[in-house]
């Protein structure tokens, strides 16, 4: 019935980011001195359709990569820390008495929990989190709930331990990319202490905006739209197969013709998909200003596209990069891991939970 989606968990840990186009691994160690050391990170691409729509439609074909990414990383630690999309999670903050004791809590999560899970709590992974005190009360906590379907849950610790791995921590993809916020809060000004922030992670299939106020989450949506599209229309104008025209796209060597015709359209059809996507979020909530966008995601490695953002959506953009105060191993390549960051900002957050205290 448990499993940990909230604990906090501190031996060695490995973030494993299953994507539907990559299996995306990151280790982090503390350098000492308040500082982190990124160790080795590694990134293996996953066979078209292996995940959709953030579920493992081909197990078999994740557990390979799995494995190929944490060989290619050349570390000793099995344990990893995995996280489900969003999508998969329903999660509530409810009220409760201060002072219960873990067992009396657990219960009361429980009978909340009945009431707002469309599900046979056996056929529900619950977890809980006490975030603090209520809001204006002091006998009161707000704890945090976070139920999902036991299959979702077990399809992805299946993916890591056939590739002889031990999932640890199961965590949210949404919680996990505002732990590597946290990290680049400080790269904004005033740490982005009463701003508005808009993290857009654009991945193969699907855009998803996280919407952040004092680093705490205000709004979330997300759109079906993302670099497979490039793909797509590469594949048509050059008459490519799926995989040279991704190769194509990742390693260069298309026509001249390529950018202008084919790259700016795209990036200028992103921006326009996240000034929709800003517009929804005014239209929904009481806030009515971004002060900045951090773009994250494999589309975010586009050369250019924090400029066309920025100039679609008049808010100061900037590419995500939860590394740029890290150390580094000698085995990391800087300008490599500059180019990869915004694609692992997920496994940055799933690997700073080997931190939690």
């Amino acid at each position: 019935m448990q499993f940990d989606f909230l604990k906090a968990k501190s031996p060695p840990l490995i973030g494993m980011d299953i994507s539907s186009s990559a299996v995306k691994m990151v280790e982090i160690s503390d350098a000492g001195k308040n500082l982190y050391r990124v160790e080795r990170y590694s990134i293996e691409a996953l066979p078209k359709d292996s995940v959709i729509d953030g579920n493992i439609a081909n197990l078999e074909a994740v557990s390979e990569a799995t494995k190929l990414a944490w060989k290619r990383m050349g570390t000793r630690i099995k344990n990893v820390a995995l996280a489900l999309p969003a999508s998969a999670v329903i999660t509530k903050k409810i009220i409760l008495p201060a002072g219960l004791r873990e067992d009396e809590m657990e219960l009361q999560v429980e009978t909340e929990a009945n009431q707002y899970i469309p599900f046979a709590l056996d056929e529900v992974n619950l977890d809980f989190q006490v975030l603090g005190p209520a809001p204006g009360s002091t006998d009161e906590v707000e704890v945090l709930i976070a139920a999902s379907r036991k299959e979702k849950v077990e399809d992805r610790v299946a993916a890591a331990e056939a590739a002889g791995l031990k999932a640890l921590v199961m965590d949210v993809e949404s919680f996990a990319t505002q732990t590597a916020y946290e990290l680049i809060a400080h790269q904004l000004p005033n740490g982005g202490k009463d701003q508005t922030i808009a993290i857009v992670d654009a991945g193969a299939a699907m855009m998803h905006i996280n919407v952040l106020h004092n680093n705490q989450s205000v709004y979330m949506r997300e759109q079906s739209f993302g670099g497979n599209q490039l793909t797509q229309e590469i594949q048509r104008r050059y008459s490519l197969s799926s995989e040279e025209a991704d190769l194509a796209k990742r390693n260069g060597g298309l026509p001249e013709n390529y950018e202008p015709e084919v790259l700016q359209p795209f990036m200028d059809t992103l921006a326009l998909e996240v000034t929709r996507a800003l517009q929804f979020f005014f239209s929904s909530t009481q806030y009515n200003r971004v002060d900045h966008i951090l773009l994250a995601g494999g589309c975010a490695m586009i050369q250019g596209l924090d400029e066309t953002v920025a100039g679609r959506t008049q808010v100061s953009t900037m590419i995500a990069n939860p590394f740029a105060n890290m150390a580094l191993s000698p085995r990391v390549r800087p300008r490599q891991l500059t180019a990869d960051a915004p694609a692992l900002l997920i496994a940055c957050g799933l690997a700073m939970r080997r931190f939690d205290r």
